[in-house]
């Protein structure tokens, strides 16, 4: 699991850290897979407001989307 999405999920404290050498962090499938959704969508976001800069002649701010996007993905540690 990506080391920010399990930050975040002890931050909302949909998972305990480690107690003991026991260790509490591991999110379900279907709960990692909701992260990834979730960072997927802000990431294709980007790309919908990269096609509107496109669109209205706005290149350096384009570039600035697709930068953000690259961003979240290596932040994230997703690929879309």
């Amino acid at each position: 699991m990506n080391e920010q999405i399990k930050q975040l999920a002890i931050e909302s404290k949909l998972i305990a850290p480690e107690y003991n050498g026991f260790d509490h962090t591991r999110l379900s499938i279907s709960q990692q897979k909701f992260a990834e959704l979730i960072v997927l969508e802000c990431m294709r976001m980007c790309e919908v407001t990269e096609m509107s800069f496109v669109t209205h002649d706005c290149d350096v701010e384009a570039s600035g989307a697709i930068t953000v996007k690259q961003f979240i993905a290596e932040h994230f540690g997703v690929e879309s």
